[in-house]
């Protein structure tokens, strides 16, 4: 990193506290999920009958749930599996998707027509309604959870990825090389999706609150993990059932991370885009 690229970096994180905010949770959030098992005050899945409902306490900071077990613990190792599968789906929707758009956009006609519609015919069903189906169809596993999320995101990487071609595709620098006899796969690779890639980093980063949000709406209606692994969406899923007995940290604190977690990765975009923007590099 040069030392411009440092300064522009450092101003942008400095001067936006709702960016540096979201940086540090985000940073928070990556240490919980790398040593959140290690950290964590109690065993997620240890059970203790005699500490059932117990309220938000000095033992117990989030409270516990209906079987006593220590929700504060389950968050936090619950972070590992919601964002494993949030980064491992857009992964590969980015890879296959950014592949299919960068093929539409650069060679056009008959392979442009048929990834289009392929595309089209995805983004013809209600997306969350799509992965329901995948999911109830495949099985409810973490692999399928990861697959039917990175199926319905496929639209939005090939889509973007094809337009960024289309409008760089006869630029003077992919002339230039071709007349240096590189080939066409070179010129994709090394020369039109680079300049492509910082547009895409944005919609990575707004793309992984997403796919938290799906992964956790899959298990909050029964398709996604399943209990008693500890899951952002199956904690809210059971703890509202007791939020009318007045029970209301069960859900409260899970669904809080949750919402945290959805804002991190959409403020990580803004500040992503100040920082590859070149109009902000003034």
């Amino acid at each position: 990193m040069t030392s411009t690229t440092f300064q522009h970096t450092r101003y942008v994180i400095s001067e936006n506290l709702v960016t540096f905010g979201a940086f540090a949770l985000f940073l928070v959030l990556t240490l919980f999920a790398i040593f959140g098992e290690a950290i964590a005050p109690y065993d997620p899945l240890a059970s203790n009958a005699a500490a059932a409902l117990q309220p938000p306490s000095a033992a117990h900071w989030f409270g516990t749930d209906q079987l006593g077990r220590d929700i504060l613990s389950r968050v936090m190792v619950a972070t590992r599996l919601d964002l494993g599968i949030a980064v491992m789906a857009v992964a590969l929707s980015f890879l296959v998707g950014s592949l299919l758009g960068t093929c539409a956009g650069y060679f056009g006609g008959w392979s442009d027509r048929i990834i289009s519609r392929c595309i089209d015919t995805l983004m013809a069903f209600p997306l969350f309604v799509l992965a329901m189906g995948l999911v109830a169809a495949l099985g409810n596993t973490v692999a399928n959870i990861i697959y039917a999320t990175a199926i319905i995101n496929l639209p939005l990487y090939t889509r973007v990825v094809r337009s960024e071609i289309l409008v760089r595709r006869e630029a003077g620098f992919v002339e230039a090389a071709r007349l240096t006899g590189n080939s066409e796969w070179r010129i994709m690779a090394r020369h039109l999706f680079p300049n492509v890639l910082p547009v895409m980093m944005v919609h990575i980063s707004l793309n992984m609150g997403w796919a938290i949000l799906n992964a956790a709406g899959l298990s909050f209606i029964g398709l996604g993990v399943q209990p008693p692994t500890p899951e952002w969406g199956i904690m809210v899923a059971e703890g509202a059932t007791y939020i009318v007995s007045g029970e209301w940290w069960l859900a409260l604190f899970p669904g809080a991370v949750l919402m945290m977690a959805v804002f991190c990765f959409n403020l990580l975009g803004d500040g992503l885009r100040d920082l590859i923007d070149p109009r902000m590099r003034t």
